[in-house]
């Protein structure tokens, strides 16, 4: 593989940008990637694995002559960080992000940026529950999707740079506009994780089931509400006070299924549920055949074996 960047800055040393990391390295995409992380523990963790060639202290100097800035930090936080960042970016350099939001990242990002430097949001929707600089693995993004999502008036020589750079690291790459990324994402990952976070909740809430029987009777729906529920705290307040509008509508529709799927419940009407079980278990179909998951038994984990 070529050198697509000479020198990426990750800002910010989770999962996301750890993966990329050892994608990056995989690949052979890089001549050298520079990180840096808020905390020192995050910093001296990934110094320790050798996650990036160079961990740094502070974000202008993770920057200083990167060809490729990653913004790889919760939503909510992306601006404050583009502010800081913004006079030590080199010419010609380009800005990216990993955010599951976009427009309000466009927003928050865009006035800091300067000119002659390109800024290309983008989004891989790939992760686990589990976060960290420990938590990276290269194989995170191989066959999934990442939305290049371009900021208006972006250089169309960059935006593809950027798509082969992705494409390097595994993934399938798309475009897609701002506003219908967040509609997209609101369907298909914001109010999913809303719904488990209420799930896991009620579950808590029911006294009548103790914590030990919730704990030990979880069978495979409560168990994976549970792993979805365990994603970081930060991240998702962030994803659903910046994506406001796309979840609520989306909310509103679940929230009407619902009422409709009570009544069906509550009068017996077997042949609805039938059918709207029927009709949603196709999606699941559609979801495996596009390679996006397995159709192995117990969602293809591993059995442990005792």
């Amino acid at each position: 593989m070529s050198v697509i960047y000479n020198r990426i800055a990750l800002i910010g040393l989770g999962l996301i940008a750890g993966s990329m990391a050892l994608a990056t390295r995989r690949a052979g995409a890089a001549g050298e990637i520079v990180g840096t992380a808020r905390s020192a523990e995050t910093r001296q963790i990934a110094a320790e694995i050798g996650l990036v060639d160079r961990v740094v202290e502070t974000v202008a100097e993770a920057v200083r002559d990167a060809d490729l800035v990653v913004l790889a930090v919760p939503v909510g936080a992306m601006g404050a960080v583009a502010a800081e960042i913004a006079p030590h970016l080199k010419p010609g350099a380009v800005v990216t992000d990993v955010g599951s939001v976009k427009r309000a990242v466009i927003d928050a990002v865009g006035p800091h940026i300067p000119e002659g430097v390109h800024f290309i949001p983008a989004h891989p929707l790939a992760g686990t529950e589990h976060s960290g600089p420990r938590s990276g693995f290269a194989e995170l993004f191989d066959n999934r999707w990442t939305l290049i999502v371009p900021a208006e008036g972006s250089d169309p020589a960059e935006v593809d740079r950027l798509t082969r750079y992705w494409q390097a690291l595994g993934a399938n790459t798309e475009q897609m506009d701002p506003d219908h990324h967040d509609l997209v994402l609101a369907v298909t990952s914001h109010t999913p994780h809303l719904i488990a976070y209420t799930m896991v909740g009620v579950a808590d809430d029911l006294r009548r089931v103790t914590d030990s029987e919730v704990i030990k009777y979880s069978a495979a729906g409560f168990r994976d509400f549970t792993r979805i529920a365990a994603s970081d705290p930060t991240m998702w307040r962030d994803v659903f006070l910046t994506n406001k509008d796309a979840t609520l509508e989306i909310l509103g529709r679940f929230t009407e299924e619902l009422f409709a799927l009570q009544r069906a419940i509550r009068t017996g009407d077997g042949d609805q549920l039938f059918d709207y079980f029927t009709r949603t278990r196709a999606i699941r179909r559609g979801i495996i055949e596009a390679g996006q998951d397995t159709d192995a038994p117990n969602f293809g984990r591993g059995v442990k074996k005792s």
